[in-house]
This record gives C-alpha cells, sequence and structure tokens, in this order.
C-alpha cells in the first residue's frame, strides 16, 4: 500500500529526519583508520524516513542532514552530500509500496529493505561520492575509492541490522488492517 503525506508532514519529516542525521553523524560516528571515513548509525535512520515518508523526504533529509555536518566539521563536501540524498532516494523509491503503517513487516519486505539499502549504498558510495571526489576536488583515486569502499561496507551492515529492527518494532505498534471486527 502506497500512502501520500501532506506537505506540511513532509516538510516535518524533512527537519526531523536532516536533524536525526546530524546529531547521529556528529556525535554517535566511530572513527576508523581511513582518513575522513567513520562507522554511521544515521544511515538507519535515514532509510526508515525514506521507507516512511517516501523518497522526496529521504533524499532531502539526507542531502541536508550530511550538509549540516560537513558545514560544522569537514567542509562542504557535495559528492558525499549527494551521495546521502541519493541514498534516501533510492531506498525511499525502491519501497514505495508496503504496508508497514498497517502493522505488516515481513520476511520478504525485510529482505527488499535490505536489498534496496545495499543497492542505494552501492550506488551512492561506490559511484556517485568517489566519481564526485575525483571529478570535482581531483582527489586520488585510490583514497576516494578505498573511503567509498569503507562507507559501502559500514553503512551496509548497520543501516541493514537497524533499519530492520527499527521498521519490525514500529510495524508491530501499528494496528493491522482488518485486525479489528465488530462484535456481533
Amino acid at each position: 500500500m502506497t500512502r501520500s503525506h501532506s506537505p506540511v508532514t513532509q516538510v516535518v519529516a524533512i527537519g526531523i529526519g536532516a536533524a536525526l542525521f546530524f546529531v547521529l553523524g556528529r556525535f554517535a560516528a566511530i572513527p576508523t583508520p581511513i582518513p575522513n571515513t567513520s562507522i554511521n548509525i544515521q544511515y538507519a535512520i535515514l532509510a526508515v524516513f525514506a521507507v516512511l515518508y517516501g523518497p522526496f523526504v529521504g533524499a532531502l533529509a539526507g542531502f541536508i542532514g550530511h550538509l549540516l555536518i560537513d558545514v560544522t566539521g569537514y567542509g562542504i563536501w557535495i559528492s558525499w552530500e549527494l551521495a546521502s540524498g541519493v541514498f534516501g532516494l533510492v531506498v525511499g523509491a525502491l519501497l514505495l509500496k508496503n504496508a508497514i503503517a498497517d502493522g505488516e513487516f515481513g520476511t520478504s519486505l525485510a529482505i527488499r529493505l535490505n536489498l534496496s539499502i545495499l543497492l542505494a549504498n552501492g550506488v551512492a558510495w561506490l559511484l556517485i561520492a568517489p566519481l564526485g571526489d575525483v571529478l570535482i576536488y581531483s582527489e586520488p583515486a585510490n583514497k576516494v575509492w578505498a573511503q567509498g569502499a569503507l562507507a559501502f561496507v559500514a553503512n551496509s551492515v548497520t543501516a541493514c541490522i537497524l533499519a530492520t529492527i527499527i521498521l519490525s518494532v514500529y510495524a508491530r505498534t501499528r494496528t493491522r488492517s482488518g485486525s479489528l471486527s465488530r462484535d456481533q
């Protein structure tokens, strides 16, 4: 089932999603030996927002959230900010049809979610971010592909595990369609 959200709901979801992305990315990142690359959990939250509110919300929450992280830390690095937006866009687009809000989260949806996260991370961190770094910033290819590979693996593992848990728990809090009946 596809749900549509009002523009006000979408703006609020973008703001909350970007804020959570920022806070988790700025204060809960685990450093790695590869420079300017960390293990992050904010991509799980971004996947949750993209699934619940759609690709538009996912794309903007990811882009704005990553922009805020970079502005308050490394400086603007547009190729990685775009990659975060693409991650949210791809996950949201691939999971447009779901019934999580109706309390349904079965094995097939969990598999779809995880495959979507893997594909989105692949596009974001193995293609867009490193290619952008080479083309825009003339960064050394071996460095940016090492960063992208680590980001792909770390973000895939954390997002798959945490987003699956969060969405599964969320679905259990929802009333299933047709679960209420009228006593006769």
